[in-house]
């Protein structure tokens, strides 16, 4: 599976590289000859476009080199580290160019297009919505942020040439040159993807809360045992786009004999494997005692004051022995003041049950 990917990576990252080397060389020659700065710019525009296929394909074949002892789970983040760099040089070429078309603000040169210039740029637009679909949909296939981030590039540079088509015409027609402003405003869309890529990349490398669709397939396929009454505080840590590692907890009757619990841990890590895709190192066990009336009388009155709460989410882990209660609560990240709703439920919760000793923890909603 991962060599497979790794070529269609490097498959996919070659053609951009022999189509945007092809336009730059095109547009570079027409925008000297005709004196357009917008024409030069998607030049350059084009050439860190290839710089950045070429990023893509150094930053995958890294990414699949062996796991080691000082990286034991691979070197599967890479990728997310290649897509920086590709963030920064265009935001350089962004910058770059917002220089050079101030300057022809400054310094206007006359334009003087020609039926192939038109042609040429007409061409552009029609190569860079064909690559950036194609780029795109590869990427999405594959699971691949930098070939879907490449892709997209594409489809929005079809944009910029379109606009410097425009331009031209416009010149044709009016005589009204709009080159070095139309540079301008390319430069600071240049500069705003890129910041935008970069900002994506950074949250990808902090850890970004785990996609809900995949959330919710990993914890229907814990819940598929008749033996498993809950799960919760699933974590997935993720060690490069095809390395996804995982825990959480599961709830279990305390009538379960520690063979059960062996056997129902080992079908769980294989299910979820073979379903999801993800290595379960860890699932935790909170046992209940269900067929105990004063637990389920206690654990529905609490469910009875958290339900005027909007903001708590669930609890769980719930456990009674000797009049102490302890459990978690999870409250949504979106409440306004987080503290002040936990310590009004807790409130509640204690002021309702002098008689029993709560332990209740404030857990963290790591994910749907």
């Amino acid at each position: 599976m991962e060599k497979n990917r790794d070529q269609v990576i490097v498959k996919t990252s070659i053609i951009g590289i022999v189509a945007n080397v092809l336009l730059a060389t095109f547009k570079a020659i027409v925008g000297l000859l005709s004196s357009s700065i917008a024409i030069v710019l998607d030049a350059v525009n084009n050439l860190s476009d290839a710089l950045s296929s070429l990023i893509t394909i150094i930053g995958s074949k890294l990414s699949h080199r062996a796991p080691d002892k000082k990286h034991p789970l691979g070197h599967g983040r890479i990728e997310y580290l290649s897509a920086m760099v590709i963030s920064i040089i265009v935001l350089y070429a962004g910058l770059s160019a917002f220089i050079e078309s101030f300057k022809s603000i400054l310094n206007p040169e006359t334009p003087d297009y020609s039926t192939i210039t038109l042609i040429i740029v007409g061409v552009a637009v029609i190569v860079k919505i064909v690559l950036g679909k194609y780029v795109k949909t590869k990427g999405q296939q594959i699971n691949s942020d930098a070939l879907v981030a490449s892709g997209q590039d594409a489809m929005f540079d079809s944009i910029i040439s379109a606009s410097t088509l425009v331009a031209a015409i416009i010149y044709i027609f009016t005589k009204v040159s709009l080159e070095a402003w139309l540079g301008l405003i390319i430069s600071v869309i240049i500069i705003k993807s890129g910041y935008s890529m970069l900002m994506d990349t950074i949250s990808e490398i902090l850890g970004e809360r785990v996609d809900s669709d995949l959330a919710k397939a990993v914890k229907e396929s814990i819940n598929s045992f008749d033996e498993v009454l809950g799960v919760y505080d699933l974590f997935i840590h993720n060690y490069g786009p095809e390395k996804l590692i995982g825990s959480a907890h599961i709830e279990v009757s305390n009538k379960l004999s520690i063979e059960q619990l062996d056997e129902l841990e080992r079908n769980i890590a294989t299910k979820v494997a073979a379903d999801c895709g993800i290595i379960m190192t860890g699932i935790s066990i909170y046992s209940i005692d269900t067929e105990n009336e004063e637990v389920s009388s206690l654990l529905k009155g609490i469910k009875d004051i958290i339900s005027k709460y909007p903001e708590v989410l669930q609890i769980h882990g719930f456990r009674l022995k000797d009049k102490k209660v302890s459990f978690d609560i999870i409250i949504d990240f979106d409440a306004k003041d987080r503290m002040h709703v936990y310590d009004e439920v807790t409130s509640k919760i204690k002021e309702k049950y002098p008689d029993y000793d709560f332990n209740i923890f404030l857990d963290t909603d790591i994910s749907d």
